[in-house]
Parts: C-alpha cells; structure tokens; sequence
C-alpha cells in the first residue's frame, strides 16, 4: 500500500478501497471479541492515520498500550509501511445500540452460543430500539432448523430502502457464521434519527420530512 508511487486517479481509488477492505477484514477477525465496529482511515503528509472504533477500546489498547503497538507493527509489515508511517488510535463508541456491526457481532456471538434465532433477534431489536433507533431489521438465511434453508426477517419501527436516505440514515452490517449444519448469513440495518449535535444521527435532516411551524402571533 504504501509502495504504490504515483497511480492514475482510477487506480488511486480502486487501492484506497482495497486497502481499505483488507484492514478491516483483518482487524475485524482480530478484535471481533472487543466489540469491532469500523474504522476511519486518515492520510496526512507524513503518516496515515487509522482509528479503530470498538465497544470496548480499552481491551483495544492492551495493557499500558501493549496490544496497539502489536497491531501497529502487524498492520505496517502487512501493507508494507515505512517505519512510522501508520499510526493506530482506538476509539470508544458511545452508543453500541445504534452501530450495526456491533449487533451484528452480538448476534452471532449468540447463536454460535446456541440461543434460538427468535430470541437472539428479538433481543437485538429490543435493545436497538431502546437505544432510541428509528426502525430496525435483522436477516437469518441459511439452514436455521432441519435441512431446509429459508429467511426469518425480523423488524421494527420505520425503514427507509431506497433513494438516497439510506446512504445516510442507515447503519448496515452482514456476517456469515459457519455452523455444523452449514452457513448462516445475518443481516442486520438500522434506521438512525436526525440528530442535530450529530451525536446518535446524521446533522442533515431527511428530506421528505416536513415540518409545519405555528404561525407567528400578530
């Protein structure tokens, strides 16, 4: 990645997007148990830095910091870094109830420990919807009980699929876990609320919504 030299705009993407896949692939199968929800790749003249956000970032960063420079240095041997040149950050998320990755993690977490599919996602649409979600649907594909496939979907509250909406309103995540019967995919979307701090949605409000303002009194 970082031995690239100077590439054609097309070509520039198309590594960005690679570099950006493989990272999180390969961070994801390492700090799954730590509540793995994303990561944010910054590039600055000098460095490139990348911010892991997870549940739990304390376990991230290891004792006295300990775990993150071992990721660091894994990360630079990987894509062929020059010494110095990545730098890696944790960062907490707030709220774990709207971060579809991080239910998505949960939920497979429960059915690789045996828990009904109903219960194991109707526990993850309580908890999102708890946490103040605008609507939430959770996918089961796969050989759920006997030796036929089918899909169990599950939602609640409101779901925007199409236009542009989704783009920025909806967290989405799909896993797949290899059990003894077969694989099964999960499918996890969350419909965020407009939030104007930013905090627990996007700033920019929908645009099919609208509000009616009392008139002034005169």
């Amino acid at each position: 990645m970082a031995l690239l030299g100077n590439l054609s705009r097309k070509r520039k993407f198309v590594a960005d997007g690679v570099f950006y896949c493989e990272l999180s692939e390969m961070l994801r199968r390492e700090l799954a148990e730590d509540g793995f929800s994303g990561l944010e790749v910054r590039k600055t003249p000098q460095r490139t830095e990348i911010i892991i956000k997870a549940t739990r970032s304390k376990d991230v960063l290891g004792e006295g910091g300990r775990r993150i420079r071992e990721l660091t240095s894994a990360v630079q041997q990987r894509f062929q870094f020059p010494e110095g040149g990545v730098e890696l950050y944790a960062e907490r998320v707030s709220n774990r109830g709207l971060s579809a990755i991080a239910q998505a993690e949960s939920l497979r977490y429960k059915l690789v420990g045996g828990l009904p599919v109903r219960r194991a996602c109707y526990g993850v649409i309580r908890f999102v919807m708890e946490s103040e979600a605008k609507g939430v649907e959770v996918i089961v594909s796969g050989k759920v009980r006997g030796q036929r496939a089918k899909a169990m979907k599950f939602a609640d509250g409101y779901m925007k699929s199409s236009g542009d909406v989704p783009r920025s309103f909806v967290s989405q995540c799909t896993r797949h876990i290899y059990m003894r019967q077969g694989v099964l995919g999960l499918k996890v979307k969350i419909m965020l609320d407009w939030d104007p701090t930013g905090a627990k949605g996007p700033v920019k409000p929908q645009p099919d919504v609208v509000t009616i303002m009392n008139p002034k009194e005169l």
